[in-house]
């Protein structure tokens, strides 16, 4: 007879960051792209960032996580995580869910960066005025 692992999954987005969450039963250990939390998030703001939905949860250290993330930059991608985090923290314990929305961890954040548009410089920067 095997015996079953329950995990929660969990996806979060953040501008054009992925990241796919897995949840189980564990130590604390967080995994990211097969790596540690320290060494992959190198800025404390992100790391915090990460950190924040288990902390206001008080499960750090009753769970193992492993996340896949990838697209945009580091900020991004702490964001999409944090929002995975609290997706897949949702479906382990539903209970969690006054505590997860009283912070907007579950909100999906969707401002985006502004297309360029025909004849401009930028999404709104136009061309330099020339007197003559």
């Amino acid at each position: 007879m095997a015996v079953t692992v329950e995990e929660a999954l969990g996806t979060g987005r953040r501008k054009t960051s992925v990241a796919r969450v897995r949840i189980r039963e564990g130590s604390g250990k967080i995994t990211i792209n097969k790596r540690e939390l320290e060494e992959f998030f190198k800025i404390e703001q992100d790391r915090n960032a990460v950190l924040s939905p288990l902390l206001h949860c008080e499960v750090r250290d009753s769970v193992d996580i492993v996340i896949r993330c990838h697209g945009g930059g580091t900020t991004g991608q702490a964001g999409a995580c944090m929002q995975g985090i609290a997706r897949a923290l949702l479906k382990h314990d539903s209970d969690l869910d006054e505590k997860l929305r009283e912070k907007s961890f579950l909100t999906r954040d969707a401002r985006m960066k502004e297309r360029k548009k025909p004849g401009l410089h930028g999404a709104r920067r136009g061309t330099q005025f020339s007197k003559r």
